[in-house]
């Protein structure tokens, strides 16, 4: 597969003079199964960082709930000091429990210990962008009040140990109240070729031009299933994966990718995504394949 020569153009977090890649990289997959302890082969996941950052990535996504720590112990390990322009994004608002289950938290003094968290393991004074997290595994649930804990992130923004705010799994609602509060960044919420419940809120995001970063935009852990996709791949000589890849870069301007991977073939095959052209045709079968999910 071709190297990624573009990684899909540039985009500039608003207000901010932080310009990204738009195909970055996702950290999740560095820890261990389930996204819990220690991965199995430490040195490949410090390989896979090495690669990403050689092949011209400088948006790395992250959280210091991965793992718990491990993660971002890794990161720190494979790119430490971290050469100018890298921006690392991590988020707050979860935690896991021993036994790896996702415990969603957003106490006042438990997202101050996060930061504090993201900054110790990350070996950062300060973090580009924090994202507040909101309830739910997918979707966003609109009974979640996002403001006090937007506010408390604010709070250490006014300190100086955060840049930038953003918000992840949240709806349009949850978006307008934490601007009441800060400037908002970025939104992370779940988005690919078959789930686009987001379709209308990235146009209204690209108008403000905030940037929308869908995580899950392989299907997440149920990778995405289409014999739609699969035959566009092939008629492409590309992967299923890089095709869902490259629509979502052609879908929106204001959309960053974040695909994660423990693999340095992997990693290369998401970034040479990058690079893949979409005829008119292919778009216009793929912008069908959300219809064609929910009619089975």
């Amino acid at each position: 597969m071709a190297e990624a020569t573009t990684l899909g153009g540039t985009y500039t977090f608003p207000g901010t003079a932080l310009t990204v890649h738009r195909m970055g990289y996702g950290a999740m997959q560095l820890s261990g199964p389930h996204i819990f302890g220690p991965p199995k082969d430490r040195a490949a996941a410090v390989a896979v960082l090495h690669r990403a950052v050689e092949a011209g990535v400088n948006h790395i996504d992250t959280s210091d709930f991965y793992g718990p720590h491990v993660t971002n112990q890794i990161i720190r390990e494979a790119l430490h000091p971290y050469r100018d322009g890298l921006v690392i994004v991590t988020k707050v608002g979860a935690r896991r429990g021993e036994d790896g289950s996702w415990i969603q938290e957003h106490g006042r003094q438990f997202l101050i210990e996060s930061v504090h968290d993201n900054l110790r393991n990350l070996g950062l004074d300060v973090l580009d962008i924090v994202n507040v997290r909101g309830t739910g595994l997918a979707t966003p649930e609109e009974g979640f009040d996002v403001r006090p804990a937007v506010e408390a992130v604010a709070e250490l923004q006014r300190q100086g140990l955060v840049k930038n705010i953003g918000v992840s799994n949240v709806s349009a609602k949850h978006i307008a109240e934490a601007q009441a509060i800060a400037p908002i960044v970025c939104v992370q919420n779940m988005y690919n070729v078959v789930q686009r419940a987001d379709d209308a809120l990235i146009d209204d995001l690209a108008a403000q031009h905030i940037p929308y970063v869908p995580f899950f935009p392989l299907g997440g852990f149920t990778p995405l299933q289409s014999s739609t996709l699969n035959n566009v791949a092939a008629g492409l000589g590309a992967t299923p994966m890089q095709v869902a890849l490259a629509w979502l870069l052609h879908r929106s301007p204001n959309i960053l990718l974040i695909p994660g991977t423990s693999s340095v073939t992997h990693l290369g095959e998401n970034l040479a995504a990058a690079d893949l052209s979409l005829p008119a045709d292919v778009l216009e079968t793929l912008d069908g394949l959300a219809e064609e999910e929910s009619a089975e």
